[in-house]
């Protein structure tokens, strides 16, 4: 009754609005109303947006007399300094022409990353769209195919997910179990958790229906290949491997950040190593921001010397917040 209420409120001043505008007989209402106000306040935030010019020098630094190259970034004087014009970076071009590249420190930290929940709608439609480039309601049309059943072997139709309209992050017992004797049997007991992994649902989940999950882990999607199109199979596999992801152990990595002295300019390389993989065995949870990915680093020591292959120089500009996708 409150949702009909509420149509009645939003959607009787809105629907009439789109018919004269757009096209007659569409509907406008609760949900409707929202997203078009996320969408007017990102479009705002656009507008408004004022682009700052930043430069940036990268050194592509080679050690003295041994193979294996890395980039350093213009860091400060020795103080964090942004560049903010061709004259800064000229100015600090010339300060460091000719001159060696020494590490003045190395920071290793060891660091821990935790798996991603399992799959919600909203979730698995984003991620539908990051990984395997499906529409929202291309994605729910799959999912629902498997959700009702396919034909496998001579078990006749099985449904292969639970209920694909959910906001809740919550697993069975049952399906946490099974989870973590399938991780121990075909990963080991280092990529067990020592309990299991359980995540918060966000406060004003309905709570109604579990996560989404495969209703059986021995439903393994190389092996139901031959039963599934090829736009199910790829998101059964999604759906399996985020699930089995989620209840698996956290990556290990040695973060390293090192800081090389070029006259008063300061200089700066970060690195990561994989100490433990953990849930990234099976599963990495896709970005929407394009991130720097982050490389290995050489073995260094204080006072080590190195020499620039090259020296990049680079201007940008901040760039306002993205529209939204679909998903």
């Amino acid at each position: 009754q409150a949702r009909r209420v509420l149509d009645r409120i939003v959607g009787y001043q809105l629907s009439p609005l789109l018919w004269k505008k757009i096209r007659k007989g569409l509907s406008a209402g609760r949900v409707q109303s929202v997203a078009t106000r996320l969408m007017v306040d990102r479009e705002n935030e656009i507008r408004a947006f004022q682009p700052q010019e930043y430069w940036t020098i990268d050194a592509q630094l080679d050690r003295v007399g041994k193979p294996g190259g890395f980039t350093a970034r213009y860091y400060g004087n020795p103080k964090k300094n942004d560049l903010g014009s061709r004259e800064d970076v000229d100015q600090v071009l010339s300060q460091i022409a000719g001159k060696p590249f020494t590490v003045g420190s190395v920071k290793k930290t060891q660091r821990r990353k935790n798996p991603a929940p399992p799959f919600i709608t909203s979730s698995l439609q984003q991620e539908a769209s990051r990984k395997l480039n499906l529409t929202p309601k291309r994605t729910m049309m799959l999912a629902q195919q498997l959700y009702e059943g396919v034909e496998l072997r001579e078990e006749g139709s099985v449904g292969l997910i639970t209920y694909m309209r959910t906001d809740s992050v919550r697993i069975a017992k049952e399906a946490q179990d099974a989870a973590r004797e399938h991780i121990l049997t075909h990963y080991g007991p280092e990529y067990l958790p020592e309990t299991p992994n359980v995540y918060k649902g966000r406060k004003e989940a309905q709570d109604a229906h579990e996560a989404i999950r495969p209703t059986d882990l021995k439903n393994d999607p190389k092996e139901l290949k031959a039963y599934l199109s090829n736009d199910e199979y790829k998101l059964y596999k999604l759906i399996y491997d985020r699930f089995l992801a989620s209840q698996m152990g956290d990556m290990v990595y040695e973060a390293t950040s090192v800081s090389f002295d070029c006259g008063r300019a300061q200089f700066r390389a970060n690195g990561n190593r994989t100490l433990f993989p953990g849930f990234t065995a099976v599963y990495t949870e896709g970005r929407d921001d394009q991130q720097e990915t982050v490389g290995q680093l050489p073995l260094m020591e204080p006072g080590d010397s190195f020499i620039p292959r090259k020296i990049d120089c680079g201007q940008h500009f901040t760039q306002p917040p993205a529209r939204f996708t679909e998903a």
